[in-house]
Parts: C-alpha cells; structure tokens; sequence
C-alpha cells in the first residue's frame, strides 16, 4: 500500500482523509469520524458531479477531493460485494443485524 498507493499520492489522499474527518464533524458532531453507510449511496451520480465541477470548490471542499472520496467509497463497496469482504472498521453498516430485529 505504501509503495503503490501512499508514495504516489501522498497529497491527494491528505486531502481525502481531511474531507472524510470535515464531513464527519459536520454529520456526527462529537463522535469519532466514521462513515455512516446508508446515508448517501447515489456514489456514481456523486462522481459525475464532483466531476464536472473539478477545479473548483464547494465551501472548503475541492470537487476533486470530493470525487477521488465517492471513487474509492464506490471500488470499496464493489470490492466488498464481490469478494464478500467485511465492512471497515471505520464503517457502520446500516444494515440491522439478525440479532437486533
């Protein structure tokens, strides 16, 4: 991860980890940051969006930070889905639990 992730985007993934912490202080003021999975999954449309709006910003936040966001909350769900993968641990799926019905 380091070698082929971390060393070529340093900048970038800076900046999608401090949308990530903004947006969890604006959605869950006082709680740890986590992704609160439910809440917005229209990733695609999201994209597109960020996409034609890159180069600018939206209040503090950079369209393409917002887009590098939806791409990589977009490839995780794919990726969970297909390999049947556990969520995050920063994730809370809002699916209820068998247990809690």
């Amino acid at each position: 991860m380091a070698i082929g992730c971390l060393d070529y985007f340093p900048d970038a993934l800076a900046e999608v980890a401090r949308i990530s912490y903004e947006a969890g202080a604006k959605h869950h003021p006082g709680e740890p940051t986590h992704w609160e999975r439910g809440k917005s999954m229209d990733h695609a449309d999201c994209i597109l969006r960020h996409l034609a709006e890159r180069g600018g910003m939206d209040g503090t936040t950079r369209h393409s930070g917002a887009l590098a966001w939806r791409a990589l909350a977009l490839l995780q769900e794919e990726l969970e889905a297909e390999l049947g993968l556990s969520v995050p641990r920063n994730a809370v799926d809002p699916t209820p639990k068998y247990e809690e019905m």
